[in-house]
């Protein structure tokens, strides 16, 4: 098979051991593949060579800029953005070969993808979770990385189309890698909160945590996805209280 006119993009750092997975589902689809590493001590960069990537070094900018560094290295005409702790699917990969092989891609200036994510021994299919839609394909011209520090998103003014198949995600290792993650996502926030000015309110700690529990469980389902979901929907709840407690912390040292 050809290769598409696409440049497959991942910014990494010890990730050896996600990384041939992620590339082994989609690095034959590329042209090339552009990866930045921001200090492996592991294996990453040489599986990464495997693979015919080309690895650049960048000392860490935070997730938004390191993947705009990636982005600019990127030399086709299209990219393929990826995590290395994401997997594309077979039925992904076909819908990915379908837009470019049945004229889409000329209608077109991006395609997004829906994301499923593995926690607690299963896929998650419900609640703030899934469909997660993502735009991950896209013209490389008109698309930059923003959105916040901590979560980033494409950029594009053009039209787009929803791919079939997901996009598998394997984001959390267990319980306490998730709490780690969400200790550090609650610094950013307490820091943009401070950058915006914003004091502490009771009625967000209240009704955010509150909303955030009613949506992800009743609202969007995820009380089929069991005991997983129900755990997920009081830690979003629970995170949420976390967040906007800060502010509260904060004005007392001040």
């Amino acid at each position: 098979m050809p290769a598409l006119p696409l440049s497959i993009s991942i910014i990494s750092k010890n990730e050896e051991a996600n990384l041939r997975r992620c590339l082994a589902s989609a690095a034959d689809l590329a042209a090339e593949i552009v990866v930045v590493d921001s200090g492996s001590t592991d294996k990453t960069c040489d599986i990464a060579r495997e693979f015919g990537a080309r690895v650049q070094h960048q000392d860490w900018l935070g997730h938004r800029d390191q993947k705009n560094v990636a982005l600019g290295l990127c030399t086709q005409p299209w990219v393929l953005a990826l995590d290395c702790d994401e997997e594309v699917t077979p039925e992904l990969r076909a819908s990915i070969l379908r837009f470019f092989e049945s004229g889409d891609c000329e209608g077109y200036d991006g395609a997004w993808m829906s994301r499923l994510t593995f926690f607690l021994g299963t896929w998650i299919r419900h609640g703030d979770w899934y469909p997660d839609r993502k735009l991950r394909v896209f013209k490389r011209e008109k698309s930059t990385w923003g959105g916040s520090p901590e979560h980033d998103k494409i950029v594009l003014d053009g039209p787009t189309m929803q791919l079939s198949g997901d996009l598998r995600h394997y984001s959390f290792k267990d319980i306490s890698h998730y709490l780690q993650k969400h200790v550090h996502y609650s610094d950013v926030f307490l820091q943009r909160e401070r950058d915006a000015g914003k004091r502490f309110s009771l009625f967000k700690v209240i009704a955010r945590p509150a909303w955030r529990f009613f949506r992800a469980y009743i609202l969007r389902l995820g009380f089929l996805d069991g005991f997983p979901g129900l755990w997920i929907a009081g830690a979003t709840a629970f995170f949420a209280f976390v967040r906007y407690s800060r502010t509260y912390e904060e004005g007392k040292e001040s």
